[in-house]
């Protein structure tokens, strides 16, 4: 008889919901270990703008998947699944409760449905199509992609660099196109996960959330961190750590485009658009446990749905 694996409590919601909250309120009355689901948080260095956890904060409860790369270095879903796989297994051979937390919902599809046959990232040759993104324009690239791939170019935006250049990579690299290769599952199954999204009932406390978890980075000194990370040398608006929101607008700034009172709104207009996406895939799962996260008692509804969760597990 085959072993069907139990299901694994996933803490999801957009941008500024109250999760980290959420997680460390969960470790106070459960032996978990958290992991990380955000693709911004595997980066080094990049702490104020990403909302990371701080270090005592990380001290509670055991955290995965934050500062296991340098930003000059790329992370894909593929990876994330398969690093995921791993620690799951060692979470739960130490006796504990993995609790994967965060908004990266390309990630959590990816563990959820299992993993795509695609190749891993090739350097050289994602160097060589960002030249070409940089002399010809991503308009450009797209134009190509739909010639090798129709399928994958219809669901991307003409500018969406990261996404083209990665289709491109793709079919240069297996001579199939990213759509067909979708359709074809590794041998690794899917996870079982059970998700719990903090979702507003009021759009407009979210964004005033947003807003003010803002200019608290920058009183903490994004700026100067985003600088800092420019100063290297080594780094692009390319590298997929830079295209993150907030870092990008704010080296744009730094290049001497705008003010900082634009760069305020240009990153608050990404950041609210990025929580909107965010929501929408969120309110597609129709297997999630919503919980409202702008009411005041919304962390004691989190308590009782993962201890009625994990409490089932147990019988």
């Amino acid at each position: 008889m085959m072993h069907i694996p139990s299901p694994v409590l996933c803490l999801l919601g957009p941008t500024a919901s109250g999760k980290t909250a959420a997680a460390l309120m969960l470790a106070q009355h459960f032996p978990v270990e958290i992991v990380s689901l955000d693709s911004a948080l595997v980066y080094r260095d990049m702490n104020i703008g990403t909302a990371k956890p701080t270090l005592a904060q990380r001290n509670q409860v055991p955290h995965h998947l934050i500062d296991i790369l340098d930003p000059s270095q790329s992370y894909s879903a593929a990876t994330f699944a398969n690093d995921a796989h791993t620690l799951i297994a060692d979470i739960r051979h130490r006796g504990n409760y993995p609790l994967i937390v965060g908004g990266t919902l390309l990630y959590y599809k990816a563990l959820a449905e299992g993993l795509s046959d695609l190749p891993p990232a090739n350097e050289a040759l994602r160097a060589e199509l960002d030249a070409q993104g940089v002399a010809h324009g991503w308009p450009h690239m797209h134009a190509r992609l739909a010639l090798l791939d129709p399928i994958t170019a219809a669901r991307l935006a003409p500018k969406d660099a990261q996404r083209i250049q990665r289709a491109l990579e793709v079919v240069l690299l297996t001579g199939r196109p990213m759509s067909e290769l979708f359709g074809v599952k590794k041998n690794s199954p899917p996870v079982p996960l059970y998700p719990i999204t903090l979702e507003p009932n009021d759009r407009a406390q979210l964004h005033a959330r947003i807003a003010v978890r803002f200019d608290e980075m920058c009183a903490q000194g994004l700026f100067d961190e985003v600088a800092q990370l420019r100063a290297r040398g080594d780094l692009t608006l390319n590298h997929p750590s830079m295209r993150s929101v907030g870092y990008r607008q704010i080296w744009q700034y730094l290049d001497g485009t705008c003010n900082r009172l634009v760069v305020r709104e240009q990153v608050l207009a990404a950041t609210r658009q990025l929580a909107k996406r965010q929501l929408t895939w969120l309110r597609s799962m129709s297997e999630r446990q919503m919980i409202v996260c702008d009411q005041e008692n919304y962390l004691n509804d989190v308590l009782a749905a993962a201890r009625y969760f994990w409490r089932g597990l147990s019988h």
